[in-house]
């Protein structure tokens, strides 16, 4: 839900329309989550569920073989996977067909930059950059913004290191991003 959040006002900031927001089910407690960032250059008229994703994010790796990363995926669509896993490798595990899959070590990132697990900032760099949505100075900038009077700075630059570095490891299949 944060990282969506945090796409969702870089992409306002850039003069974006938007709409996140998350889907909680009856499941118990932690859970997995789904969140939807809608952005376009027009105003959005629609309020449901996205079904048809251009872009799919898995932030938690554990949940590759519990969760459809590629339900209502477009075969020109792409899957963002937190994992230290390769693409060629994942598609393979996953037994994926068709749409661009990128993988990017989110967790490793965060734990190198941050000290902690917590993969947010980075996999939003790493969505920007496989999605090409936004450009990542401005994500940055946004961040900054939003973020500089919840957080102390070597925490917000910490973070900013983590972005950089995902977007910088973003891989593609056959080739860096």
């Amino acid at each position: 839900m944060t990282a969506a959040k945090m796409l969702a006002d870089a992409a306002l900031a850039a003069g974006k329309f938007i709409q996140a927001f998350p889907e909680f089910g009856p499941e118990r407690m932690g859970a997995p989550v789904k969140s939807f960032t809608r952005i376009s250059e027009k105003p959005i008229s629609i309020h449901c569920q996205v079904t048809t994703p251009d872009v799919s994010v898995l932030l938690d790796p554990t949940l590759i073989d519990v969760v459809d990363i590629a339900e209502g995926v477009r075969p020109s669509g792409i899957i963002l996977v937190n994992t230290k896993d390769s693409p060629a490798q994942l598609r393979k595990k996953m037994g994926l067909t068709g749409r661009k899959l990128y993988t990017v070590d989110a967790s490793g990132i965060s734990i190198k930059a941050l000290g902690k697990n917590i993969p947010n900032t980075p996999m939003v760099a790493a969505v920007v950059k496989a999605g090409k949505i936004l450009d990542i100075d401005s994500v940055i900038r946004s961040f900054q913004s939003e973020y500089a009077q919840k957080f102390k700075d070597e925490i917000i630059k910490a973070n900013i290191e983590a972005m950089r570095m995902a977007y910088d490891e973003v891989k593609a299949e056959g080739a860096k991003s």
